[in-house]
């Protein structure tokens, strides 16, 4: 497979780009993976970076963004926090990836047994872990109020779309660019049983 240039960025539409995303993760599914000389994408990269897509996902070692998707170096943007949240350094990047490096989707990718969320549920209070786990408090509410019980891998479809909500509310200029049709903002969830991609 090409390295993505500038061209082949600007002629993908923000469908286009999470069809990219989907075949890859059935590659990875498939045992298919396409074959890369990454070494050569290093080099054709070192001058530039045209990314068709940035993916927000969990720091969880099991969902390694660019492997699961089947994707090489210079393709995609991976933004990592635990229990993929939204803060404002997290928000700037995404504002970078597709406001400036114009990426054309953001994928929020929650995963099954995290940790975060799983520690968010728990109520879990352990230095700066703290505030970082209360940004999972929102989906724990809503879970609750719907189903009255809070249940793990519920709140980490809850928190995905926590994650979209609170993007379109705090950046004008995500809002902006989904409300023309530049970038689509949608939510999945990786399942580390078996490696699939569910989308939201």
């Amino acid at each position: 497979m090409s390295t993505i240039t500038k061209e082949i960025q600007d002629s993908i539409s923000p469908e286009k780009a999470l069809e990219m995303l989907k075949e890859g993760n059935q590659r990875f599914l498939d045992k298919n993976e396409l074959e890369r000389d990454l070494h050569f994408q290093v080099n054709i990269t070192s001058g530039g970076q045209f990314p068709y897509a940035v993916v927000l996902s969990c720091i969880d070692s099991r969902v390694p963004v660019e492997l699961v998707f089947d994707q090489g170096v210079g393709d995609i943007f991976s933004a990592r926090v635990a229990g993929n949240i939204i803060n404002e350094d997290i928000l700037g990047s995404i504002e970078y990836a597709c406001g400036v490096a114009g990426s054309k989707a953001i994928l929020v990718l929650g995963h099954t047994k995290c940790g975060a969320v799983t520690s968010a549920c728990k109520g879990v209070e352990l230095g700066n872990i703290t505030a970082l786990l209360s940004k999972v408090k929102p989906a724990i509410a809503d879970v609750q109020e719907r189903d009255g019980e809070v249940k793990v891998e519920e709140v980490t479809k809850a928190n995905v779309f926590q994650s979209i909500k609170e993007i379109r509310e705090n950046s004008s200029i995500l809002a902006d660019l989904e409300r023309d049709g530049k970038i689509k903002i949608v939510g999945a969830v990786y399942h580390v049983e078996d490696g699939q991609v569910s989308y939201l």
